[in-house]
């Protein structure tokens, strides 16, 4: 075994999924998924819906900045300090300024190659 996979700390999905979507295209969205496919919401304000996923919670958030939907995933790792490390030191960039964390929140955002935007956390 490497060294490198020694240090490496452990990766696995996350529970959410969230779909960052146009102010104009949310309700739209939102009724696909609860009135077309018939997906229980298990959250909701005005500016996000949340719907079981089979055993996921899949997201849609509703953003006035940005023309067209994004997809962000939910990475889960066994030690967050050794993830920032990691990370850094393969040149993935990170992102903690496109969205304000809770205060106390053992995370941070990442953005992959292809720009896809990650949750990186141990809960």
């Amino acid at each position: 075994m490497s060294n490198e996979n020694k240090l490496r700390p452990e990766f696995q999905p996350g529970n959410n999924i969230a779909m960052k979507v146009p102010a104009f295209e949310f309700d739209k969205t939102v009724s696909f998924y609860k009135d077309i496919l018939g997906y229980a919401i298990v959250k909701e304000d005005e500016l996000s819906v949340a719907f079981d996923y089979d055993g996921k919670t899949l997201w849609i958030d509703k953003v006035e900045a940005i023309s067209q939907t994004e997809i962000w995933l939910e990475i889960i790792t066994d030690n967050v300090e050794a993830a920032v490390e990691y990370f850094e030191a393969k040149g993935i960039q990170r992102c903690d300024y496109i969205e304000k964390l809770p205060d106390g929140f053992n995370g941070f955002w990442i953005s992959a190659p292809g720009n896809v935007v990650h949750l990186v956390s141990n809960d």
